[in-house]
């Protein structure tokens, strides 16, 4: 009987876990995210064409992406205000991180995104980004003690290593590595990489919800002004091209607010596992909806992918 008693009382005492820290939840909050952000690709491809923007216009495509990033963030920063979120920043100094943390997290991660993107085919990209998964789980070993190496996560990288790899296997063009391409697209991976290990630091000196929205907001001004000032314009405006901005701006209020909550209240490891998705997404949406020639090596490279991260995160 008084077993059962302390039992019960422990049970009672213990702290109930917030919905983004629940598997089940953080199964779909992570998975509607990481779908989202698969169908970026081939609408960011679909806006540039609606809206006239070329491979060769850099100050428009900054300008495309800023007004992006800073409406998101803009909404972000009002639902904060609606919700009577707390804007302050704990320390004047702390500044000087959520400027580093917009940096990497928004502006340069996607400068180097849209001018990868603009010359990669959208399939080929998505698969390439998923090295940032990858490079999520060796900076976490190398910056937080909680993540030690184990020889799982080295086979895993490796095998999902052999898959970027092996897209550029194969025909003399599509197989060909292009810096402007390619070059970017790992760039951005890399920032990509380098700000979800700061997103928990974020957590520490401004409320995180605001934070997102600092980031997207002032990550996307840094990207208009420069945007401008390089002549950047819209050649043509059609009311499709406003819809996939929408769609996209949508993409990432939704997807940032998901994604940086559950960093904060997860292992990086636990959660980046999710990006995996958004290779396969964006590979197959880019197909069907860009007319792209769908290749056995990009069926290659996300079966790599998707192993080396299943062996990462598989239970002993």
């Amino acid at each position: 009987m008084m077993r059962e008693l302390f039992v019960h009382d422990r049970s009672v005492m213990t702290p109930q876990k917030s919905i983004f820290q629940r598997p089940v939840w953080v199964t779909v909050f992570a998975l509607t995210a990481a779908i989202a952000w698969g169908w970026a690709y081939p609408l960011i491809k679909l806006g540039f064409g609606e809206f006239g923007i070329t491979p060769d216009m850099t100050g428009s495509k900054m300008l495309f992406a800023g007004i992006r990033f800073c409406i998101s963030g803009l909404i972000i920063l009002s639902i904060a205000g609606v919700t009577k979120r707390e804007f302050k920043v704990r320390e004047r100094s702390d500044w000087w991180y959520i400027l580093l943390f917009c940096m990497l997290n928004t502006t340069l991660h996607y400068a180097f995104f849209y001018f990868g993107l603009s010359h990669s085919e959208g399939s080929r990209a998505a698969i390439l980004n998923s090295l940032s998964v990858f490079s999520v789980v060796i900076f976490a070993c190398l910056f937080f003690k909680s993540d030690r190496m184990t020889a799982n996560k080295v086979i895993g990288c490796v095998i999902g290593f052999a898959g970027i790899v092996s897209l550029n296997l194969g025909g003399a063009d599509s197989g060909r590595f292009s810096l402007l391409g390619d070059g970017m697209i790992i760039l951005n991976a890399l920032c990509g990489a380098s700000a979800s290990l700061l997103i928990r630091g974020l957590g520490k000196r401004v409320d995180v919800f605001v934070g997102t929205g600092y980031s997207l907001a002032i990550g996307g001004t840094l990207l208009v002004l420069p945007g401008i000032f390089l002549g950047g314009e819209f050649p043509m405006v059609t009311a499709t091209g406003c819809l996939y901005l929408v769609l996209l701006i949508a993409i990432s209020t939704m997807g940032f607010t998901l994604y940086n909550k559950l960093f904060t209240c997860n292992p990086v490891g636990k959660v980046a596992i999710y990006n995996s998705l958004i290779p396969v997404v964006g590979a197959v949406t880019s197909c069907l909806c860009l007319d792209e020639q769908f290749q056995i090596k990009y069926v290659i490279a996300g079966a790599l992918a998707a192993t080396g991260i299943y062996i990462i995160n598989r239970s002993k």
